[in-house]
C-alpha cells in the first residue's frame, strides 16, 4: 500500500485561520541552512525569492526541503511572470507563489493560467514525475492541486497601481503583494519609498485588494511603515531579509572593535 501524503498549507490556508497579520522574512543567500534559520525564527511565513537573488530550481528545491518540518509557510518568488517556470516551480512543490511585476489583467490571467491544469489553465501534467504530488503519493492530486495553491500577484508599479481593481478581480488570483521600493522608482522618487505619492498609491492598492474581498501584502522593511500599513488592513507583510540583517548585524559588531579608518582602509585583523 502507498504512503499517502496530504499537500502542506498553503499561504491562503494560513491567511485564513490567522487573527493577525502575517510577518514574513526575505530568503535571499540561496542557503538552505540560511532558510532553516530563519525557517526556525518564529516568522509566519519565508519569502523565498528568485527575481533578485542566486537562486535556481535546485537551491529553491533545497529549502524547500530544508524548511519543510517548521511552523512556517514558504512563498516564493520567480524572477519572471513565465509559463514554463511557474510549471517547474509547482513542480518542485511550490505551493504559494508571488509573480513580480504584474501590470494588468492580461498579466494577471496569464499567471493564473500557468498555475492550473486544464481547462482552467495551461500547467503541464508531470505529477509522476514530481515532488509536487509526491510522485503520486497524494491521493488525486491532479483533480485537487489548485486547492493547495496560492497566487499573489505583484503590484510595483504606477501602471499596475492604475489597474489595480482589474488585477484583483482576476478569478484566480488570490491577492497581491505591494512592493513600494520598485513602485517608487516608477513613480520618478526612487529610493523613497516614503514619499507621500508613493504611501497614497499603497494605500490606494491596499483598498482596491479588500474592497475585492481578496489578501493583501506590503513589503516594509522598516516598522514604522509596516505597522502604519498593518493598522490600515494588509493581511501579511515582509519585514525584513536574510542577508539585511547579516550586513547590518555584521558592521554594527565590527564597529565595536574596529575603528572607521581601519574599516575604510581594510586592514587585515590581528590574531
Amino acid at each position: 500500500m502507498p504512503f499517502l501524503v496530504e499537500p502542506d498549507q498553503s499561504l491562503k490556508d494560513a491567511l485564513r485561520q490567522a487573527d493577525h497579520a502575517l510577518a514574513g522574512i526575505w530568503v535571499c543567500s540561496g542557503s538552505p541552512l540560511v532558510a532553516e534559520i530563519c525557517a526556525g525564527a518564529g516568522f509566519d511565513w519565508i519569502f523565498i525569492d528568485a527575481e533578485h537573488s542566486p537562486n535556481g530550481l535546485e537551491s529553491i528545491l533545497g529549502q524547500l526541503q530544508a524548511v519543510r518540518g517548521y511552523p512556517v509557510v514558504p512563498v516564493v518568488r520567480p524572477p519572471v511572470n513565465d509559463t514554463v517556470l511557474i510549471k517547474q516551480y509547482l513542480d518542485l512543490g511550490v505551493q504559494s507563489l508571488i509573480i513580480p511585476m504584474v501590470n494588468n489583467a492580461d498579466d494577471a490571467r496569464a499567471a493564473v493560467a500557468a498555475c492550473h491544469y486544464p481547462p482552467m489553465g495551461v500547467r503541464g501534467v508531470g505529477s509522476a514525475l514530481a515532488r509536487s504530488a509526491r510522485w503520486n503519493r497524494i491521493p488525486d492530486y491532479l483533480t485537487r492541486a489548485s486547492e493547495s495553491l496560492t497566487l499573489m500577484v505583484q503590484i510595483e508599479s504606477a501602471e499596475a497601481v492604475a489597474n489595480v481593481e482589474e488585477i484583483v478581480a482576476t478569478d484566480g488570483v488570490d491577492g497581491i503583494f505591494i512592493g513600494p521600493s520598485d513602485l517608487a522608482a516608477s513613480m520618478g522618487v526612487i529610493g523613497q519609498q516614503d514619499h507621500p505619492d508613493v504611501v497614497a498609491a499603497v494605500e490606494t492598492a491596499i483598498a482596491a485588494g479588500k474592497a475585492a474581498g481578496k489578501y493583501v501584502g506590503v513589503n516594509a522593511f522598516a516598522e514604522a511603515p509596516a505597522k502604519r500599513y498593518i493598522e490600515l488592513g494588509a493581511h501579511y507583510v515582509g519585514v525584513g531579509a536574510d542577508v539585511a540583517l547579516l550586513a547590518r548585524g555584521s558592521e554594527a559588531l565590527a564597529a565595536k572593535f574596529v575603528s572607521g579608518a581601519e574599516r575604510q582602509a581594510g586592514a587585515p585583523a590581528s590574531y
